[in-house]
């Protein structure tokens, strides 16, 4: 699943997004995605030890050991103090639109294709572990973009338009060697179905063996409708900066 929501400015002023906790809204959000994850028994909960995704996952799952796998952080950014506003408005508003090509830095930062190394690599390590069934991933929206993308695709083409919202759980199963399952909440638990025998994870592309199932996608346990707004995450992020 996705974190609760944050916020990257405090009194008008920027914080390095590495140390922001949990707002108050963003604790509800976490408490909602626990209340409806209840009954799930987690034999691992993955964060990627920034203190957004530890809190949240302390909220959901708050009596099992929290694994911190820094490679599983959210996308680097640059110096934005470099760009004009009107550069700015649209590095804000087009880091997830449509297919983002691999060459593409997220806010003049990292690129996609560096994200995925990082990503599929962490991947890799999770499904050669054949000691568990379902597990819980606290991470982050750029994080959880590249996860479903390469579920969906087989490949590491970023389906920017995969919208994560604070605190929203996906859903995904794979059918691999060791037969687990992985959920993202914003980045959910991921279950892998009945073991087909025992292939080779490679990659985790379907070609390789392992075939993923979303089952879910961006789901907002405290606005299953979406209604509070319209705007993106990047959009929110936007406006929050222009204000400043």
């Amino acid at each position: 699943m996705r974190h609760g929501e944050v916020s990257y400015y405090e009194n008008g002023r920027p914080v390095h997004p590495d140390g922001v906790p949990l707002t108050a809204a963003g604790r509800e959000q976490a408490q909602a995605a626990a209340d409806a994850l209840a009954g799930i028994e987690f034999d691992r909960v993955i964060t990627s030890s920034l203190p957004r995704t530890v809190e949240t996952a302390r909220i959901v799952a708050h009596d099992l050991e929290l694994e911190p796998w820094p490679e599983l952080r959210e996308l680097t950014s640059g110096r934005l103090a470099d760009f004009s506003v009107e550069e700015l408005e649209g590095m804000f508003l087009g880091a997830f639109k449509d297919v983002v090509p691999e060459d593409a830095r997220f806010l003049a930062g990292e690129t996609i294709g560096a994200l995925y190394d990082r990503v599929i690599a962490a991947l890799d390590r999770l499904l050669a572990d054949e000691c568990w069934d379902t597990v819980l991933a606290v991470l982050h929206g750029g994080v959880n973009r590249a996860i479903l993308s390469y579920a969906l695709t087989g490949g590491r083409t970023f389906l920017g338009n995969l919208e994560q919202a604070p605190g929203c759980i996906n859903v995904l199963d794979i059918d691999s060697a060791c037969g687990a399952d992985i959920q993202d909440v914003r980045a959910l638990p991921v279950r892998p179905s009945e073991p087909t025998g025992r292939p080779d994870h490679g990659r985790l592309g379907p070609q390789q063996g392992s075939d993923w199932i979303v089952r879910a996608v961006n789901v907002t346990p405290y606005d299953l409708a979406h209604k509070r707004g319209r705007s993106t995450t990047m959009e929110e992020l936007w406006s929050q900066f222009r204000s400043t």
